[in-house]
């Protein structure tokens, strides 16, 4: 087990793809070997951002994404013959990245975090842990972002707090076992195939 702290302070800061807004970068992965960093050789990117007025989703063909938000309330997605309902805070939403989608604000703006990855090259997962629990982690690479205020977990037996707004990194090569002991929290789950 390897664990790492992603601070805030060291986040980066990108335009959306098509330049619509700023997120904020958390943490990601490239195709090995890969000299330059860039949707191409995206395997996986775990980010923050604002959306503070209706528009269109960046068009990004072959990446799955799961959305959540975790400030405000009231984000409708629309695409063609459907819409994904995240109204409520804390509720995941997955949709294809190709997807024609304009978002709704019913309650103005709003942050979310996105855990998009390239498809076939890994399977994701995105959820929030609001009250204590425990929760099983397979191998992979599980992010736990502390949304607001200092969170407390346990990995196995050892004890970690993560300060508001920052990220744990874990990267597991077996299966290991995540204690949510206080505060609130948003796991992303990574685990790369073939």
């Amino acid at each position: 087990m390897k664990t790492t702290l992603l601070k805030s302070e060291d986040y980066t800061r990108s335009p959306w793809k098509n330049g619509g807004g700023i997120l904020t970068d958390i943490a990601d992965a490239h195709r090995p070997g890969t000299t330059e960093k860039d949707w191409d050789s995206l395997l996986w990117r775990f980010a923050a951002t604002p959306i503070v007025a209706p528009g269109p989703f960046s068009h990004m063909p072959g990446i799955d994404r799961l959305q959540m938000v975790v400030r405000g309330r009231g984000l409708v997605l629309k695409a063609p013959g459907q819409q994904f309902d995240e109204r409520e805070p804390f509720t995941t939403v997955r949709f294809a990245g190709e997807m024609e989608i304009v978002t709704e604000l019913e309650a103005g703006p709003v942050e979310v975090v996105n855990l998009m990855a390239r498809r076939g090259a890994a399977e994701i997962e995105l959820l929030a842990l609001r009250e204590p629990c425990e929760r099983p982690l397979t191998a992979g690479t599980h992010l736990v972002y502390a949304v607001s205020g200092d969170c407390g977990i346990r990995l196995n037996s050892e004890a970690f707090v993560i300060p508001g707004g920052n990220t744990l990194k874990i990267e597991l090569t077996a299966a290991s076992r995540l204690t949510l002991v206080s505060g609130l929290t948003v796991l992303g789950s990574i685990r790369l195939v073939g």
